[in-house]
């Protein structure tokens, strides 16, 4: 795969899954979260609103380094990218990037809660599975007959530059 195929195929999986689990490092060790990704492609950026009273953006603000992982079933893929992230405070970006949903949490952008995470993805690596689902049930179930091992076809894993700043932007990569 291309580095700019493979580029492109990360902010898709990002975009049509949506919910990525985020993993901060805060006093009592390693702590994932499900939040609902807001991807800005163009600015190669990924925004999350979040609310400013919880322990993640006190763990943020101790230690940047986070982790994202995103799950897309459809196409069996398993993405997982390092980052850092900032907590900010800002209602013309919130606006921008707000959803009807939000409401559900706070009263509306301006909410003196609402609080956004600018996360800056480093590195991701993109994990493809075999594609049919019907496939895999089919070795799985055939193994367990005859006792071999199921014929999963190729499982490929890309690691993908996705810093806007190098020459490798998006271009550095390697396959296993």
């Amino acid at each position: 795969m291309a580095g700019n195929d493979s580029l492109h195929r990360v902010w898709t999986i990002i975009e049509r899954v949506g919910v990525g689990m985020l993993t901060t490092q805060g006093p009592g060790g390693l702590r994932a979260r499900p939040l609902e990704a807001r991807p800005d492609r163009s600015s190669g950026l990924i925004w999350f609103v979040t609310d400013l009273r919880s322990s993640k953006e006190h763990e943020i603000k101790l230690d940047h380094e986070i982790g994202l992982v995103f799950i897309d079933r459809t196409e069996n893929a398993y993405l997982s990218i390092t980052a850092s992230a900032n907590v900010l405070r800002d209602h013309k970006i919130a606006a921008s990037i707000w959803r009807v949903a939000d409401n559900m949490w706070w009263d509306g952008p301006r909410d003196p809660n609402v609080g956004l995470l600018q996360v800056i993805p480093r590195t991701a690596e993109l994990w493809d599975g075999p594609s049919s689902k019907t496939v895999t049930a089919f070795e799985f179930l055939k193994s367990q007959i005859i006792g071999a091992k199921p014929n999963l076809g190729e499982n490929r894993k890309t690691t993908i530059n996705m810093q806007s700043d190098g020459p490798e932007s998006g271009r550095g990569q390697s396959q296993k």
